[in-house]
């Protein structure tokens, strides 16, 4: 399945950046959905992003930058004393940072609490002087959380602190310099099902605070990419697939235009579940949106169009429409049962035998 549609070329991310925020000067974007392969520099582009808005000659003087942003750099933000004499008193510490601005004022502790306890079962305590948090379970003090529970914690911190962002333009808080959000790979060590809770709880924050912030959202993650496509489709955005080559170096395509890069990765993550067995209620929706795109791509009416010549199509169009629903499973997700294992690893193998799916060429 292929489809030539305009490639744009750039040698380097100052001139990708200059086109990102161009497209939100025209007025007619809140939002871009960058999706890019491990390697493209993503975190690079972010980083060269929020030093444009320093240069802005437009801001006021003692503004000097418009973009908070959460990629690597924020996580590393965040370092361990894990204690190694005593053994026993393991805590987070954060640098000095401006991100840190004003928080023991604005009882951060209960606005972090609001997001993480959707994600995880521990909480914390924040020692502003000694900068330091602490984490407890039951009757556990100061232990230290695994890799995906503090990778959570710091994106629910950067929540909080998005949220102050957006009060902030009527409040005038310590935030209210903020014009752009750019995130960048929030979910990394994280699941499935984290990573659908995580795209929908920021995907919900942003709608909110449209009118007040735009954002850029760039990952390499099919899953939380698509799902941020669902989430933000009736808001006026923009989706392209980033690609970098050391020769001819970036390029950007609309992905409205060719609807299969994401869609393309989706498909790997279904197949390695259906061969995994590790098979849960979200991916018929998952496969279910897939087949939509490609009704979309060749014209048809109806998703079940795609079925078409397929033995048992009318069985698996019907079971499509009721093993699929509006809502994600996001915070109870459920294994199928055995039949529906078997009914979904059929039409999605049906699915993949009677369509061929390529990259189309983007050097």
């Amino acid at each position: 399945m292929n489809n030539k549609p305009k490639i744009h070329k750039y040698k380097n991310q100052k001139s990708l950046v200059n086109r990102i925020r161009d497209d939100f000067k025209s007025g007619d974007n809140d939002f871009i959905l960058l999706y890019a392969y491990n390697g493209t520099g993503k975190t690079r582009l972010s980083m060269e992003f929020k030093e444009k808005g320093k240069k802005r000659k437009d801001l006021k003087t003692e503004q000097k930058r418009d973009t908070l942003y959460f990629n690597a750099f924020t996580e590393d933000l965040f370092y361990w004393d894990n204690d190694l004499d005593g053994d026993s008193f393991r805590v987070l510490h954060f640098r000095e940072s401006h991100f840190f601005d004003g928080l023991e004022e604005l009882e951060m502790e209960s606005r972090i609490r609001e997001y993480l306890h959707r994600y995880a079962d521990f909480d914390f305590t924040i020692d502003y002087e000694n900068k330091r948090v602490t984490f407890r379970r039951d009757n556990d003090e100061a232990f230290k959380v695994s890799r995906g529970e503090e990778n959570i914690f710091i994106w629910c911190f950067f929540l909080s602190v998005a949220r102050l962002a957006i009060d902030a333009k009527e409040l005038h808080e310590p935030y209210s310099w903020v014009e752009f959000l750019y995130i960048d790979d929030p979910i990394s060590s994280l699941d499935d099902n984290n990573a659908i809770a995580v795209a929908s709880d920021l995907a919900h924050l942003l709608k909110e605070g449209r009118e007040k912030i735009k954002a850029v959202i760039s990952s390499h993650h099919g899953l939380f990419f698509n799902v941020m496509s669902n989430e933000l489709k009736t808001q006026t955005h923009k989706k392209y697939f980033l690609h970098y080559n050391v020769d001819n170096g970036y390029t950007l395509r609309n992905t409205d235009d060719t609807p299969f890069f994401h869609h393309i990765s989706m498909l790997d993550a279904l197949q390695k579940a259906s061969q995994s067995g590790e098979l849960y209620a979200y991916h018929f929706n998952m496969l279910r949106n897939v087949l939509e795109k490609t009704s979309t791509f060749f014209g048809y009416k109806d998703f079940s169009d795609c079925l078409h010549g397929i033995e048992d199509e009318n069985l698996y169009a019907r079971a499509l429409n009721l093993l699929s629903h509006g809502k994600y499973s996001i915070y109870e997700p459920k294994e199928m049962v055995t039949d529906n294992k078997d009914l979904f690893k059929k039409i999605l193998d049906a699915f993949l035998s009677k369509y061929e799916f390529d990259l189309p060429e983007i050097h």
